[in-house]
Formats: structure tokens, sequence, C-alpha cells
């Protein structure tokens, strides 16, 4: 009879939550039947997102696809030799080298990736043919090199003048510390939501300047640096990888929005799971973007300084992050 009391008593609660949670579920989708979406649109991290932007807004304005605006939008950044931590000009390792990771994902769920990638100026091309062109997701090292060549990618050398003089200061102390929101440990991501509603991102980076040689960040990494869903929407990180990488930053943020949270709450609750994992975070910047299916954003990040770039066909301008901790 007990047994028999506690089967009924916890069937009536497991019956309570499935009401809620579907009462929960169809006030989602009658707020959202309400949310006028906006696209196309586009947006990308940090002020070197605006002149990427642009280019991605070139294509995203004429009908273009999300896939072709995110992958020619952050080629701009990473042929730009005055950025210090995407492509050309990205600061070297502490050998010396500058290593790439990049990656690149469409609505299908189809993604591509290439890690620890030399002498390859736009990584973020090689991974859409990592994509396209093969059976597998990721390329690392030389063979992502050996792959790019045989695509007819130029070899060329990305250590400029500025970042080997940089390095060589740096060697005379070989003291490697990350520096909050400076150019040492960020990436370009961008997010697109293209005519058609279809989404697309795009990450991609030279790395933490100085790193061990041989060290991957979470901007290759599909569901830590980017993830991609079109039922739902798209997030990209920022900031120190390592910390991304444990909580599979991008796909949380994704996950959290499947489950009703907007893209500014969902960014939110993922600093904050990092936040919890970690003893300190007094020198540990991290920050996601987010845009969901009806062409929403937001952003959050641990400290202050974290900012995006928006595109649409009425607004382009630099946002600040909301953040958890004042510098």
């Amino acid at each position: 009879m007990s047994n028999r009391r506690k089967f009924i008593k916890y069937s009536a609660i497991g019956g309570l939550v499935t009401i809620i949670s579907s009462a929960f579920k169809t006030k989602k989708l009658e707020t959202y039947r309400d949310i006028k979406i906006e696209k196309p649109i586009v947006i990308s991290t940090w002020n070197h997102g605006l002149p990427a932007n642009k280019t991605a807004w070139e294509i995203l304005g004429k009908g273009g696809t999300s896939l072709d605006a995110v992958e020619q939008g952050v080629r701009i950044t990473e042929s730009d030799p005055t950025n210090g931590s995407v492509g050309l000009g990205g600061r070297p390792d502490r050998d010396g080298f500058v290593t790439l990771d990049a990656c690149i994902m469409n609505h299908k769920n189809q993604c591509g990736s290439v890690a620890f990638l030399q002498n390859i100026e736009n990584p973020i091309s090689v991974a859409r043919k990592v994509m396209e062109d093969t059976p597998h997701v990721m390329l690392a090292g030389e063979g992502a090199y050996q792959f790019a060549i045989e695509k007819g990618f130029p070899k060329k050398n990305l250590l400029t003048d500025g970042a080997k003089k940089d390095w060589e200061e740096w060697l005379k102390k070989s003291k490697y510390q990350p520096v909050i929101n400076i150019e040492n440990h960020d990436t370009i991501g961008m997010l697109a939501l293209d005519s058609l509603g279809n989404l697309a991102g795009a990450c991609t980076t030279s790395g933490l300047a100085y790193k061990i040689h041989g060290r991957v960040g979470d901007s290759p990494i599909i569901g830590a640096g980017l993830f991609v869903d079109n039922e739902v929407g798209a997030a990209c990180a920022t900031g120190l990888g390592e910390a991304v990488m444990r909580i599979a930053g991008s796909s949380a943020v994704v996950e959290l929005m499947r489950s009703g949270a907007t893209p500014e709450e969902a960014c939110k609750e993922a600093v904050d799971r990092i936040i919890r994992k970690h003893d300190s975070v007094e020198n540990l910047q991290v920050g996601f973007l987010a845009l969901d299916k009806n062409g929403q954003y937001g952003s959050y990040s641990i400290h202050n300084g974290f900012n995006f770039a928006l595109h649409t066909s009425n607004k382009e301008k630099l946002i600040d992050s909301k953040y958890r901790h004042k510098q």
C-alpha cells in the first residue's frame, strides 16, 4: 500500500511538471510569434567587427547567404596586419611562430575547422573547404597546411615586423600573463541571420600571444568557440579559451536559448558557470555573444570592456556588453 501511495504521489508530481513544462513551451512559442523577426542581421565581437560587419552586410543586404557573409566578413580581420590577435599580424607563440585556429558552421549543422595552422592568411576559408570538400570536421597542424596548399591557398609569412618586434621585447622577460581586454587573447566571432532566416557563424584567431607551441584554444572547437543550431540560435565566445572549453560555452548558450532564455540571459548564465568553476576570475576575461532565430541578440562578459558590433538595415554600431565584475 505504501509503495502504491508513493507511486501515485510521484506520478502526480511528474504529471504536474509535464503540464508546467508544456505551458512554458506554449507561452514561449506565443511570445516568439509576437516578436517581429529582424533579418538580415550580423553581429561580431570587438571593435574590429565594425569593418568585418560592413563586408558581411554587402552580402546579406543583397540577399546573400549567412554562410558567405560570415566567411567574407571575418576574412577582413584575418587580413588586417594591424590586428594583433587574428590572422596576418597576429602575435606569435613563445617560439616565434604564428599559429591560427578557425571554424565555420552553417544552418544545416555542417561545420569545418582548422587548428594550429601556419603560413596561411585566411584560415576561415580553409575551414570552409574542410566542411565542404572533406568528410571531416577538423584538420590540424601540418595536415591542415598541406590541405590548404592543395586547395590553392598561397603560403605566406604571417609574422609582421611589428609582431616580431613585440615578441623580441617579450623574450627579454619571457613572462606569460594574459591581460584582460588587451588584444593578446581574443578573436573575431561573427554570427549572421540572412533574409531566408538561416543562421551561420564563424570564429577565427591567432590565439594567446606567446602561448606554448602547439596550444589550441576554443576558437576551432565546435561547441566551445562557436555553435549554430538553426532551430534556435547561434553563439560564439571570446577571451581565455581554456575557460570556455571547460563548459562547452557556445553550445551551452544555445541550449539555454532552446530552454527559453533570451540571448543575453543565456550568455549571462554561461558566464556565471565559468565564474563558479574558478577560484578566482581576477585576471580572467570571457565574453559570449548570441543571436537567436528571431534576430534578437545579446552578450555578457565576466569583466567590463567587452563590446560587439551590430549591423542591420538601419543600425550600424558598437555596443558595450553587460558584465558581472567591474575592473
